[in-house]
Parts: C-alpha cells; structure tokens; sequence
C-alpha cells in the first residue's frame, strides 16, 4: 500500500460543558485518506508522554470498489478527553497495518489563560481563577529556583463560590516571584505566570558590608546569570572602569574579602539586558571600618594603607580598563 494513502492529520481542542459536571478539555481528530481496495479502516491513539497512558480509536471505511479507488475521504474521529497543558503524541496508522504507512503528530493542548492584576500600591496581586461551576481551584505565590518554592500558603477556591478572585499580598517585586493555580485534583497540571519577569532592579542591591572582616559580598534572591566585577568611577557620570582579576559569575554568592569603603568603588553587573552598577559607599550606608584610608582592595595586609590621595586609587590598584562586550547570556 502506498504511504500516500494517508493525506492528513489535523488536531485541535474544544471545551464540553456540562452543568452538574463542569468543564472539560477535549482532543478532536481529523483525517483525510485515499480510497484503497486493501484499507478496512483508520486506528488513532493518542499518548501522553507524561503519563504514557494510551487511547486509541478505530473506524471503519469502506472497502473501495474499482472505481472508487483513488477517491479523498474525511475521517471525524470521536473527541478524546485530555488534560490542560498536556503534551501528546498522536498516531494515525491503517487497518490493516502496513509497515511504514503511518502519520505522527506531537500536540500541546493549550492551558486555560490566568488573569490577574497588580496593585503595586497595596503590594497585592489580584488572581481570578477559571469561571465558576467547575473543580475547586488552589492559588499560590512562589519563588521560582531550582523549583518554585512556596512565598505564601496556597489559597483554595472552592468550585461554586460566586466570587473566584483572589488577593495574594507580596512584599517586593522580584523576577522570580511567580503565581500558580491548579485545580484541586490528583496529578493536576500547574498553571503558572511571573509577574514581574522582567523587574530586575531590586536584585542589584542585595549588597552587604562586614566591617569587622572588610568583606563585600552581594547574593541574588533570584537565579541569575551573568558576571560581577568591581569597578572604579572616577567622577559623576563618568564610565565605571573595571578591577583587573575581579570579574566573579552572577550564579550564586559574590563576596570580595578586604575592601574599603571608597566612595568611589562600585559593583558592576553584566546580563543579557546590559549592565547596572551599584556604588554602595557613596551614601553613609555602610560603617567604615577602623584605619580604613583610601586603598580599594587590599591584597595581603591587614594594616592600615599610607595616606595618598583619595581622589584616585593608588597606582597599583589602578582599575584595568577592559573593552566592553555584549554578553548573550539569558537571564533565567
């Protein structure tokens, strides 16, 4: 039999509602064929490749007589139940089956929309879940890491509630700070949204100072990626000059041992977005240590640094002027 003899595949998703039972997803499968006078029928399965569970369908054609051989035919499939934000793979093959005479699809059933508001005055996010008369629903704020871990204990909405809004308070805008709703049953699929996905501005001053060991060190709530360095600023506005041999990866704890506090030192952070540079010493922020002059960092003394000019480092700490490049390293 010719591989020709299966012409299409066409998947698409359609909602059933039923009143006592509320809604649910569907898979709806199309095919078009080429009459043969070996075909019998069409067998579809659908299988989703996070459970591996299986369904599978068939329908019978009639048997093409001599003239009919050659002619197109539509194949409306009964709708298979399906889950949101699945992933499936769907297989249409012949009955009979002949080797290699078979079409494959893989389909992603598209999730249910979450809409949400921010209130950045009152710090709260305002969720509405899907419409009433379905399942009971859970709301949760998390920090999106290694996996989203819980910011706020979850919220459950129960199915016949008239109201099916939800307020979850949040303390600061972060890029990780993310929503999730599922419905209230076994192995049910997560939706879930960041708000503030591209707010990274509250990342860049997380910055402490240790005064007794002269320690600089700045950690991301966040999972980051890119580079920090110190830098040297010789004047308003001016270019921030990077520090030979301080360039560190942004992908965890950053710290700087035996750093004074010059007003003029400054941490740079490089990403795919660019770069921002925080000067922590300019304000009275952080206490200067005992003896602590003009020298930027120290290496290998503990001592106070001889008196210079403190406009400008002393010629061995000098910031290594390095060529600026755009790095294309993603932010997540």
């Amino acid at each position: 039999m010719p591989r020709s003899v299966l012409g299409a595949l066409v998947l698409s998703t359609a909602i059933k509602c039923s009143p006592p039972d509320g809604c649910s997803l569907l898979l709806r499968v199309n095919a078009s064929l080429t009459l043969h006078d070996s075909l019998q029928g069409l067998e579809v399965c659908s299988t989703s490749l996070d459970t591996q569970e299986t369904q599978c369908q068939t329908v019978q054609v009639p048997r093409a007589s001599h003239r009919q051989a050659g002619q197109q035919l539509q194949v409306h499939f009964d709708c298979f139940k399906v889950g949101v934000a699945q992933t499936l793979y769907v297989t249409l093959r012949t009955v009979p089956h002949f080797c290699g005479v078979q079409l494959g699809q893989q389909y992603h059933t598209e999730a249910e929309k979450l809409s949400y508001w921010v209130d950045r005055s009152r710090k709260v996010i305002l969720v509405r879940v899907p419409e009433s008369g379905g399942p009971d629903y859970y709301v949760r704020l998390c920090l999106k890491r290694f996996i989203c871990e819980d910011a706020g204990a979850p919220v459950r909405v129960i199915g016949n509630r008239v109201s099916r809004r939800v307020s979850l308070p949040y303390s600061q805008e972060l890029s990780c700070l993310c929503l999730e709703v599922w419905s209230a049953t076994p192995d049910a699929v997560r939706i879930q949204t960041c708000p503030f996905k591209n707010d990274t501005e509250s990342l860049w001053d997380a910055i402490r100072y240790h005064p007794g060991s002269q320690a600089l060190s700045w950690e991301p709530v966040c999972p980051m990626r890119g580079r920090v360095s110190l830098c040297w600023q010789p004047g308003p506005g001016a270019h921030c000059l990077e520090l030979k041999h301080s360039g560190r990866p942004a992908r965890g704890r950053v710290q700087y041992p035996l750093v004074d506090t010059q007003p003029q030192l400054c941490l740079k952070f490089s990403t795919s977005l660019g770069f921002q540079v925080r000067c922590p010493f300019k304000q009275p922020r952080f206490p200067a240590p005992p003896g602590s002059r003009c020298a930027c960092v120290t290496r290998g003394r503990r001592g106070p640094p001889p008196a210079v000019d403190c406009s400008r480092p002393p010629p061995s700490l000098r910031p290594l002027v390095t060529p600026q490049r755009t790095l294309q390293w993603p932010l997540w």
